[in-house]
């Protein structure tokens, strides 16, 4: 039975990834606020970022805000993301489980870029000042279970970004659903069947970037004597779109005892700035009674993407009970990113 759960399991996971054939032009290089495309949260990141249909903890603030409706318990969360050249990423969050209402989150993902040396013209091996770029989103997210297999999430949210005295800033829109089905249940029960999850992300207003270093003396007339050469004027920059992102995925229990767990998880991407592309995962959990679940994770992100620099992904991760309904969760990830080296995700995550 577990052969023919798994056959007809990479079937069905096979028909999504078929439709996914990139396109060009790809766009690449037309959106501001890329940070909000990097994948946050351990858990995720270790399985390839294909988390769209089977998120149940705070980081579904980013991966889908119907994920938040399937939260057991209100948890407070922290994620740090070391990337490279000196480049830092951070999610903090708390969410809250009201019954009969829903779960409410506050968020913030943060990306800091580090001190730079300010060059000019006269000056090209630095003036001795130096300057930083943060980008960063405040996000507010409810989420509920309109029925037990049926979930639907939402999140508004705030982003900004900051180059030295230039700043831009932009709203958007998070939207997800999250349907829990029969089909392949090894119990017979919705909550292990075959989960269907979609999102669409960062659907919003433009950013432009503005601020006083952009005023400089110009010339509108270099050829001629006695026009505006020392009088200042400002550059009017183009305003830039978001990284939209649609997501559709699933996630299916190949195995599944009681004490041991083997989901299988593919997402499908559409996003607004490359060549669609497909994420796959995989997940073990160990349940062992009275005292936590225990997870070991792999995955791979960019598969179909031309010229993806994207490769492996491994982690895994705890959560702990404790007493008086309080737990721990503490989660790892490794992604090999290709010429850009490999960086690592940590999350420690705290129920009550």
């Amino acid at each position: 039975m577990n052969r023919k759960r798994i056959l007809i399991s990479l079937v069905l996971m096979s028909l999504l990834i078929l439709p996914v054939t990139g396109q060009e032009p790809y766009r690449m290089g037309t959106t501001a606020g890329n940070f909000l495309e990097i994948g946050f949260g351990s858990a995720g990141s270790a399985m390839g970022d294909a988390y769209v249909a089977m998120v149940n903890d705070l980081s579904a603030a980013y991966w889908n805000p119907a994920g938040l409706a399937f939260m057991k318990q209100s948890e407070a969360q922290f994620i740090y993301q070391p990337l490279f050249v000196g480049i830092n990423t951070a999610f903090t969050g708390a969410g809250f489980v009201v019954p009969s209402v829903g779960t409410v989150a506050l968020s913030m993902l943060y990306t800091g870029y580090g001190d730079m040396d300010v060059t000019t013209v006269e000056a090209q091996e630095g003036t001795g000042e130096t300057f930083t770029a943060n980008d960063y989103a405040f996000t507010v997210s409810y989420a509920r279970k309109l029925t037990n297999w049926f979930s639907f999430g939402a999140s508004g949210k705030y982003v900004g970004s900051e180059i030295w005295h230039t700043k831009a800033s932009a709203l958007a829109l998070d939207l997800g659903v999250i349907v829990n089905t029969f089909f392949l249940s090894p119990t017979g029960e919705r909550k292990d069947g075959m989960h269907i999850g979609m999102s669409i992300s960062n659907y919003g207003t433009r950013m432009r970037y503005d601020g006083i270093d952009l005023i400089n003396p110009i010339d509108i007339l270099p050829d001629q004597n006695g026009n505006y050469a020392d009088t200042k004027g400002q550059f009017r920059l183009e305003q830039w779109e978001l990284p939209l992102i649609f997501r559709i995925g699933t996630a299916i229990n190949v195995i599944n005892t009681g004490s041991h767990k083997i989901t299988m998880a593919v997402d499908a991407l559409h996003p607004n700035n490359n060549s669609e592309y497909v994420n796959a995962g995989m997940q073990y959990a160990l349940d062992i009674p009275n005292y936590g679940l225990f997870y070991l994770r792999a995955g791979y992100k960019g598969m179909f993407m031309p010229n993806s620099e994207y490769g492996l992904a491994l982690g895994g991760g705890m959560e702990k009970y404790m007493m008086n309904n309080l737990g721990l969760k503490i989660d790892y990830a490794y992604r090999d990113v290709g010429l850009l080296g490999r960086v690592h995700s940590y999350s420690v995550g705290f129920l009550f």
